[in-house]
């Protein structure tokens, strides 16, 4: 397994939010971005999670609530990453997919674009 400590993966996962387009990081509204260690025993695999209700899914009702919960996982990202490289390009395409689904994308259609 790939090395690297968890503060130099929470970089990588700042810098790729770093990379989101300012016209869409404006319209994020009430989520926060997390990284942890490993998923749920139940998905050991799983890279990357969205909690929330996506922006779509939003009315009049939605006030007062906790934010978002974007989480990022380490332990499967650097199990699955042969170097770096694949960890940057890799944690890139699970913020931008977890983000995605912020803002109502839903799976089908992210693998649609690359996104998978």
């Amino acid at each position: 397994m790939l090395e690297m400590t968890r503060e130099e993966f929470e970089e990588l996962v700042a810098e790729a939010l770093d990379r989101i387009p300012p016209e869409l990081t404006r319209l994020m509204d009430n989520v926060a971005v997390f990284v942890e260690d490993e998923p749920p025993a139940d998905d050991p695999d799983l890279l990357g999670l969205y909690e929330g209700t996506p922006l779509t899914e939003r009315g009049e009702w939605y006030a007062g609530v906790l934010p978002d919960r974007i989480t990022v996982y380490r332990g499967p990202t650097l199990r699955m990453c042969d170097t770096r490289e694949d960890v940057v390009a890799e944690t890139e395409v699970t913020v931008v997919h977890e983000i995605a689904h912020h803002f109502g994308i839903d799976d089908a259609r992210l693998h649609a674009l690359g996104y998978g």
